[in-house]
């Protein structure tokens, strides 16, 4: 085979590769946001199933400002099996193409290349070390804007983007225009 194209087949499969770190870095990246939400509930309601909601999903209070009427949730994360062996078998597979190229353009190598697919379960070990953590989540009571009281309730909320649109879904809150 031509040397050319075995030598741009690399670059491009090393192109690949940096990809795929990337990707696998950012599967435990901190996707922390804030939103206001609306409830169609007064707020003593929407507290107590906001504490129960919690309770379920194993968070427990950890700080409580009446004065701001801020609640601090917290809770801890657990990693999830079918990423891990999901990133390992990217790895096994990106390695698996790299030590093929390698074989073909440095056939010295032989299968000796074909040794990188065992570092691909680290993959699985760097995920599941760093996406298990504790996280928060941070409510704030707000006032009700068009003076209606009673009827709705204006929350922010501080937490990562998997458990709002969890907690969003679970108790019909709305985004706030």
């Amino acid at each position: 085979m031509n040397t050319t194209i075995l030598s741009s087949t690399l670059l491009l499969t090393l192109l690949l590769a940096v990809g795929l770190i990337f990707f696998i870095r950012a599967s435990v990246k901190d996707r922390t946001q804030q939103v206001k939400l609306i409830a169609e509930q007064p707020e003593e309601s929407l507290l107590s199933q906001l504490q129960e909601y919690f309770d379920e999903r194993a968070y427990r209070v950890t700080a409580l400002d009446a004065a701001t009427n801020q609640v601090t949730f917290q809770g801890f994360v657990r990693p999830s099996w079918f990423l891990a062996i999901f990133l390992t078998l990217l790895a096994a597979c990106g390695f698996l193409c790299l030590s093929l190229v390698l074989s073909l353009l440095y056939p010295t190598l032989g299968r000796i290349s074909l040794a990188l697919v065992l570092l691909a379960p680290a993959a699985g070990v760097f995920y599941w070390q760093r996406a298990g953590r504790t996280e928060q989540v941070s409510i704030k009571m707000e006032a009700v804007p068009n003076g209606e009281i009673g009827k709705r309730s204006l929350i922010a909320v501080t937490a990562h983007r998997d458990e709002l649109a969890a907690m969003q879904e679970a108790l019909q809150l709305k985004p706030c225009d």
